[in-house]
């Protein structure tokens, strides 16, 4: 076992470093600063292409340039994490995506705009694994881990909700430039908090040469497997440059399966992956977010174009869903994170959020909030809140500490296409279904009022049927955490050993 496998938990135990709960906040902040990202940009699109004329081919590209950055480069930065300290690549990774941010709320142009997306998601790509992989190396003591873990879930899981709410205000109430200028402070703050008060625990750097035809291979197999979604959410699954991106995609993740197989010092040691609990965690996180990504752009649309709520107004419709998460990772996934195995708050979990999703399925134009979509939101929120935080802690539990960066990078790469699949799976399947409805139904529509209420009939239609799939996706979550998930015995924590085989020692409880 090595040196550092075995320094670790006491780096992080009770009594050891005061600072590290201090830590958590900035490290918190700055999470939520990157989950806001994903929505609070989508509220101010309309208004920010309106004033750089951008055309509505090109608007995809403000979320595109992101997520292409983002989803290629996070193995990248997780590695880059573990050899340059993951505190050094936080702080630089937040003074970036500010300066990023600040280049977005100041454009004059379509072009200058992608630039700034893309070099957010370039330093978003250095600092999502550095803040996870943080945690993971700074709390090991099995109570305090799921303390921790539970905040972060919390963030992970509802920030993106939270940034409907703050994107509604700022849009409507200011200008859709301080949807970006808005990181700013926040970065500032964090980065300022973790200069000062985090505390990396020795001996967790990984000292070996940087795999550069892993890096190569990585970044574009991951590029395009997402630019591959994208292209089918807006050209259709068989647009020749779609099919090409995905069989490009393929070759080039296969050849990096085989070079990191056979490399001395792998980008991505197999051994991260292949271990049953986070290889079903990385799978099972993957499919849920798929589901969800769905579910926040049709209630979106369901909210401001069917029931004409305003931008604000909707983010406060999905108040309860965050409230719910927060629930479930805080209280419940934290209480019984120590007490019962893993597989029995991520299984559960993901069941309730499919029950939730499967009350949607029965959205009409005239349901009401009160009786449909706030039950339903509540357990959507309460069945995440408890898988996401088992899921974030057993992710990088285990992990030897000079993987813990690219460890922590898996955990968001598959949320990343996670993300990617669920857009556009979900709403192929929605405009297919709608599609179909207003055809089948349009006939009989005499007159332009019964036509127009058609067609929302046909929108509500095609949201309620790719529900249904989400419904199903989230059914299969719950039981590849139940098949593969089997760590997580209460009292104990796997600690890795030096040739990256993991002994479970026990690891002693202490009560708060």
């Amino acid at each position: 076992m090595s040196e550092s496998a075995l320094k670790a938990p006491r780096a992080a135990a009770p009594g050891g470093d005061t600072n590290r709960w201090k830590a958590l906040v900035f490290i918190a902040l700055a999470q939520l600063m990157v989950v806001l990202d994903a929505t609070i940009v989508n509220i101010a699109l309309p208004h920010a292409q309106t004033d750089l004329g951008i055309s509505d081919g090109n608007r995809q590209w403000v979320v595109t340039a992101y997520a292409l950055a983002f989803g290629g480069l996070l193995l990248f930065g997780g590695r880059i994490a573990d050899k340059w300290g993951r505190k050094r690549a936080f702080v630089t990774g937040l003074a970036g995506f500010a300066l990023a941010s600040a280049l977005g709320g100041a454009a004059t142009s379509g072009p200058m705009m992608f630039g700034a997306r893309a070099l957010q998601g370039v330093f978003g790509a250095l600092l999502a694994p550095a803040a996870l992989s943080l945690l993971a190396v700074m709390f090991t003591d099995a109570k305090e881990r799921a303390k921790a873990f539970g905040i972060y879930g919390a963030i992970a899981g509802g920030g993106g909700a939270v940034g409907l709410i703050l994107g509604g205000f700022l849009t409507q109430y200011l200008n859709w430039r301080w949807t970006f200028f808005v990181n700013i402070p926040f970065a500032i703050v964090a980065a300022a908090g973790a200069y000062f008060v985090i505390r990396e625990p020795e001996g967790g750097r990984n000292r070996a040469p940087l795999d550069i035809p892993g890096v190569i291979l990585s970044s574009l197999g991951l590029i395009a497997l997402v630019y591959g979604f994208t292209r089918a959410e807006s050209d259709g699954w068989g647009d020749s440059l779609t099919v090409s991106m995905f069989v490009a995609s393929a070759v080039l993740l296969l050849a990096f399966v085989i070079v990191e197989s056979r490399v001395k010092t792998p980008l991505l040691p197999l051994r991260v992956v292949t271990d049953r609990n986070r290889g079903g965690i990385y799978l099972s996180l993957g499919l849920a977010i798929i589901g969800m990504f769905g579910l926040f752009l049709f209630l979106t649309y369901y909210l401001q174009v069917v029931k004409g709520y305003s931008p604000v107004k909707t983010g406060f419709a999905f108040l309860p869903m965050v409230a719910g998460m927060i629930t479930g990772s805080t209280q419940i996934g934290t209480r019984l994170m120590t007490r019962i195995p893993a597989r029995f708050l991520m299984g559960p979990g993901f069941l309730v959020a499919a029950l939730g999703m499967l009350i949607l399925t029965q959205l009409k134009i005239d349901s009401s909030y009160g009786t449909q979509l706030l039950p339903a939101m509540v357990l959507l929120g309460l069945g995440m809140g408890t898988a996401f935080m088992p899921a974030m802690s057993l992710a990088t539990q285990g992990v030897q500490p000079r993987d813990a960066g690219v460890a922590s990078a898996m955990v968001n790469t598959s949320q990343q296409v996670g993300g990617a699949i669920g857009t556009a799976l979900l709403n192929t399947i929605a405009a297919s279904a709608t599609t179909s409805y207003i055809k089948d139904h349009i006939a009989t529509a005499a007159v332009r009022p019964q036509q127009e209420l058609v067609k929302l009939q046909g929108m509500v239609h095609g949201y309620s049927t790719a529900i249904w799939f989400a419904v199903g996706i989230l059914a299969l979550a719950s039981l590849i955490a139940f098949t593969f998930v089997n760590a997580g015995r209460p009292g104990s924590t796997p600690v890795a050993s030096g040739e990256g085989v993991e002994d479970e020692v026990p690891v002693p409880v202490v009560a708060h």
